[in-house]
């Protein structure tokens, strides 16, 4: 009998460690990068950013590291990583190993996220160009504007409301990617565009790209989107669906 015991012990204590290590693998199966290197202007906002992220994390049990060091992209580093935010960089961030590393990274299934001035960044990178959908132009001053959500099945839209009004930078942009998927456009007439009034204005979209995700949205500028429970939401739901989440 006590033989009997000490192998019925042994055997629970291997199905314990067994568990054990699933449930941790499972903990950490979801993970991103926010990536928030700027070479030109610094948006104050990308410290609210990566605190509200992080938090979104959190509470949606994914794992969020964050970095300025352009060296962390390496074929082998981004293995670990269901999707990788640019979070408001600009300009030239990446040298071409890091860009060739990336390109190999959403070419396995990898997810990309863009935040705002994600457009204003590798301008002499086409393939880039192509994944975060458009480059940056010019924008107006701050101002409330309303956004005409025209995809509201999509799981970064679908908790808003037909019309979306809110502040921020509004920008125009001076070249759109063909074949994207349009989230919604801004209403040109509930604010003033300056001089870069295109006409057809989308804000946000998302695409299948070379193998994975693309999701960007043009929204985040400010300090106080990062604390607004509907840009949240929105940005919550771009990052799961570059991390290949339907729900």
């Amino acid at each position: 009998m006590e033989k009997l015991n000490i192998k019925m012990s042994f055997t629970m204590l291997i199905i314990v460690a067994f568990v054990s290590i699933n449930l941790t693998v499972h903990a950490k199966q979801k993970k991103v990068l926010v990536f928030c290197k700027t070479a030109g202007f610094h948006h104050n906002s990308i410290k609210q950013g990566i605190a509200a992220i992080q938090k979104l994390g959190k509470e949606n049990k994914f794992d969020v590291d964050s970095t300025i060091n352009s060296a962390k992209f390496t074929e082998e580093n981004l293995k670990q990583y269901n999707a990788v935010i640019f979070l408001n960089t600009t300009g030239d961030v990446l040298n071409n190993d890091q860009q060739n590393a990336f390109e190999k990274y959403i070419r396995t299934g990898g997810g990309f996220v863009g935040v705002h001035s994600a457009t204003d960044c590798e301008y002499d990178w086409p393939w880039y160009g192509d994944l975060v959908g458009a480059y940056f132009l010019s924008h107006p001053s701050q101002q409330v504007a309303v956004l005409d959500v025209i995809d509201r099945k999509h799981i970064s839209t679908k908790h808003l409301p037909e019309k979306y009004k809110r502040k921020d930078e509004w920008y125009n942009f001076k070249w759109v990617a063909k074949g994207l998927n349009i989230l919604m456009t801004i209403d040109e007439n509930s604010y003033n565009p300056g001089s870069g009034k295109m006409g057809n204005h989308p804000m946000a979209w998302y695409r299948p790209y070379d193998g994975g995700r693309s999701f960007y949205t043009a929204l985040g500028h400010t300090e106080e989107s990062f604390s607004e429970p509907q840009f949240l939401n929105h940005l919550l739901g771009g990052i799961k669906y570059a991390m290949g989440l339907k729900k």
